[in-house]
């Protein structure tokens, strides 16, 4: 039997399990009015400034955007920004507030993070909710069903957003589709969302399929028939509910094509689906004139993403390994590695230790660079003073470090999947933007390529990339985020 026939036939159970429940239907819908009117009356007795008529006697509409690490500093965060931005220019009587768990932190200093990292100056308040219960959608509070787990959480974390503040309009920001209902059905919201990467996808059932061990599908998994056919049933039956929840949304946004696929094909509302590519500080970049090859001290290959797992460091540093061991002694010595990124927690701090540690392993400690939580800034400073970019992340939904890599003058090495592939390492004209790769071989074949280039020929790639990545400018972005969301506003 098939894990698809066995899930079409646990899902034939349920025909009879509603007969059973039938009788204790009406208690369900007096629990369900109840539980209603609590969030209706508890929901609004905070932030009631919120509500007060402006000075033009129009009422003012609230937007709370469910985020609850929107100081981590990474692309989902420069999305939040740009989108509250957005808002605030283009409508008035809009209010925002920002569901957070980073509840160490004063509202006025993420404000000013949020413009010192990503150069996006927000110019009227923003409220903020600091809830208490963040630790319920970390993936550490579920070593096991960490998706259901996952998910469960944010509907309690969601729940605890409601009680203490009810919107007009509600955005999960973030991913967390199982807060949709609730905001819709209790707090009688307009809901909306902006899509960065579907929770469950059809390539991570595939992967389960073909028992392919990853960081998400353990060895022991990908080992045994069993766990595996086990697995498949699960993802399966998840991508149902994931579905029925995503589609309870009156406008979605996904951020590239391959994100679009892939919740076309899992929520099925195609007439409220866009695709809105996420912001990118071109202009900021574009600004720093390229550098040739002959005007740099150091041949520098520099990465920029936040230290999760799915980012895959580990494939960076061993790449840039097998690279070095290509090149003779006086060229290793002038050639480094950075990697910029930001530390949400404790794990992304443990992770970044066990890099360290891996370039201790190789005996490359002194060529590889940690650069955590720099200031935009540096961050320019780095990028357009590097040779080569570096992605190395599996079906990355888009890429915003891939453009700006691109946008800075640098020659791109992106993993041939997802969105580098689809939206962003494509041809410009006709003219190549950057490379593609998937492993520690071809990665280091890229770098090695493009450090034996003639100057010219680096130059001729860094122009033609420059020229794509227009189409990821944050005024392109905040053009399509208005088109899509005036349905949830007006």
């Amino acid at each position: 039997m098939s894990a698809q026939t066995f899930v079409r036939c646990m899902l034939g159970l349920l025909t009879p399990m509603l007969f059973v429940l039938l009788p204790f239907l009406p208690l369900g819908i007096l629990l369900f009015y109840f539980l209603r009117r609590r969030v209706q009356h508890q929901g609004r007795l905070q932030f009631g400034h919120l509500r007060e008529p402006g000075s033009d006697g129009q009422q003012p509409i609230v937007v709370g955007f469910f985020h609850p690490y929107c100081n981590a500093g990474g692309g989902g965060e420069r999305v939040l920004w740009c989108a509250i931005a957005a808002l605030q220019d283009r409508y008035s009587f809009v209010k925002c507030v920002v569901y957070t768990g980073d509840s160490d932190i004063r509202g006025e200093e993420i404000i000013q993070k949020a413009k010192q990292r990503f150069n996006i100056s927000i110019t009227k308040p923003v409220e903020f909710v600091f809830l208490k219960k963040r630790h319920l959608v970390e993936a550490s509070t579920y070593p096991y069903f960490t998706l259901l787990g996952q998910s469960l959480g944010s509907m309690i974390l969601g729940w605890e957003a409601l009680m203490n503040c009810v919107p007009d309009v509600y955005i999960d920001s973030m991913g967390y589709a199982f807060t949709l209902p609730l905001f819709k059905y209790l707090g009688l919201c307009k809901v909306g969302c902006y899509v960065h990467y579907p929770t469950i996808s059809t390539d991570m059932l595939t992967r389960v399929t073909q028992r392919t061990a990853t960081y998400n599908n353990p060895g022991f998994v990908a080992r045994s028939r069993v766990l595996s056919f086990l697995k498949v049933i699960y993802y399966h039956m998840f991508a149902y509910l994931y579905g029925i929840m995503g589609a309870r949304s009156d406008a979605v946004m996904v951020n590239s094509s391959w994100t679009n696929g892939h919740i076309q094909c899992i929520w099925k509302i195609p007439a409220l689906t866009s695709i809105v590519y996420p912001p990118c500080d071109t202009d900021a970049f574009l600004k720093k004139p390229l550098v040739s090859k002959a005007g740099k001290k150091k041949q520098v290959i520099v990465s920029i993403a936040q230290f999760r797992p799915e980012k895959n460091h580990p494939l960076q540093v061993e790449a840039f390994f097998e690279l070095l061991k290509r090149l003779p002694m006086e060229e290793r010595q002038n050639l480094k590695l950075e990697l910029i990124g930001s530390c949400r927690n404790k794990d992304d701090s443990d992770r970044v230790d066990a890099l360290r540690e891996l370039c201790e392993d190789h005996k490359i400690r002194a060529n590889v660079d940690f650069l955590l939580n720099i200031s935009f800034e540096d961050l320019k400073e780095h990028l357009s003073a590097a040779t080569i970019g570096l992605h190395t992340m599996w079906n990355e939904h888009f890429g915003i470090g891939v453009v700006e890599c691109m946008a800075a003058g640098t020659v791109i090495v992106a993993h041939n999947s997802g969105g580098p592939m689809m939206d962003i390492v494509i041809d410009s004209d006709g003219k190549p933007t950057g490379f593609l790769a998937d492993d520690v071989m071809s990665y280091a074949d890229a770098f090695e390529k493009i450090l034996r280039m003639s100057d010219e020929e680096q130059m001729e790639i860094q122009r033609n990339a420059r020229a794509s990545v227009g189409r990821f400018s944050e005024e392109e972005f905040k053009r399509g985020f208005i088109d899509a969301t005036e349905i949830l506003i007006k």
